[in-house]
């Protein structure tokens, strides 16, 4: 008798065992399966709100995506929010360019700072556009953006990459916070891995030499800005690449006379009726800023003639016109003191 006891308590529990042992499979299988959202890999998502490249917005990026232009891709296990967006597009009022980009909610002066980094790849420029225009088949990664007086931009940083190229582009501009009339803004642009933003065709078509120490298309790079005291620092790096980094005041001008305007300045500016101003002695300083981060497409129809198939957005992405970036990490908060102080 004590021996079918036994026997039937072990196949109770054998039984119990199997169930369960499914329950957790399926249970793992499931959460394995369940939908991310850009908010559960990248945790700063509440710091930010966002414009998409058909025109919607967002306070709220919490649990939110939008598909086709931000979202999550699992690739080799790793998860990536992906910010997509055409060269066409619904854009903000003080733009010719779409762009699917954060917003940073916090304003700061610049003696207050802060700091911003991200650890992205760039999948895809515009492969249209016309090779003398120098925004063509490019993309920012990250902004500092001022809030007050003409709203310029202190940190554009970008990737470019010419049609039929392997490597690409990255550099920064920094827009003087003109003196006087905004007409006279401009941007001087500074190289990280490749050309700066001067660098460009000698026809429409016609595309400069290959960089040789570039950055490839699906290529992990990082960027650190931490301003500091009014002090911009900026950090790059790259396997295989050597670490680059800079400082720049944002609070004393170094383009407040005109002698003082770079020749890089001159050549570009030649033609047109920006880039004759004079930057503020004082810059940036005391204006709030904010940061942005995504995809801010620069290859508009007007400035590069890219194609945008009547603004249509499927066919935008199917021929080329559109830009796309990934990325694994980023963060946001308080400025740290610098090891190297100018």
């Amino acid at each position: 008798m004590k021996r079918l006891i036994c026997l039937f308590v072990l196949i109770l529990t054998a039984f119990a065992c199997k169930n369960n042992s499914k329950i957790t499979s399926d249970t793992t299988a499931q959460t394995e399966d369940k939908a991310k959202y850009p908010s559960d890999v990248i945790s700063f998502m509440g710091e930010w709100k966002i414009l998409l490249g058909d025109g919607s917005r967002s306070e709220d990026l919490v649990n939110y995506e939008k598909k086709d232009f931000f979202y999550v891709e699992h690739e080799n296990g790793t998860d990536w929010v992906v910010y997509k967006t055409p060269n066409s597009g619904v854009t903000s009022k003080t733009s010719k360019n779409t762009r699917t980009e954060l917003h940073q909610k916090k304003y700061c002066i610049p003696e207050e700072g802060g700091k911003l980094t991200g650890t992205l790849k760039v999948q895809h420029v515009s492969t249209t556009g016309d090779a003398t225009a120098r925004s063509s088949y490019s993309v920012v990664v990250g902004q500092i953006h001022s809030d007050e007086g003409h709203e310029n931009e202190p940190l554009k940083i970008y990737y470019k990459k010419f049609p039929g190229h392997v490597k690409g582009s990255v550099f920064w501009n920094y827009e003087i916070n003109t003196k006087g009339d905004n007409i006279g803004r401009f941007d001087y642009s500074t190289p990280v891995w490749g050309y700066d933003f001067s660098v460009v065709g000698q026809s429409p078509s016609e595309y400069p030499k290959e960089p040789e120490d570039g950055i490839k298309l699906g290529e992990e790079f990082s960027y650190e800005v931490n301003v500091y005291e009014g002090i911009m620092y900026l950090t790059f790096t790259s396997k295989n690449h050597k670490t680059i980094q800079f400082t720049k005041s944002l609070i004393e001008s170094e383009f407040a006379t005109k002698e003082s305007i770079p020749e890089q300045v001159i050549k570009v500016y030649a033609n047109s009726e920006k880039g004759g101003g004079v930057e503020r002695e004082i810059a940036y300083a005391g204006e709030l800023n904010y940061f942005k981060q995504g995809a801010y497409n620069q290859a508009n129809a007007k400035s590069t003639k890219s194609e945008i198939y009547g603004g249509d957005i499927v066919k935008q992405y199917e021929n080329g016109s559109y830009a796309e970036v990934w990325f694994k990490e980023a963060t946001v908060g308080k400025s740290l003191k610098p090891e190297h102080q100018l």
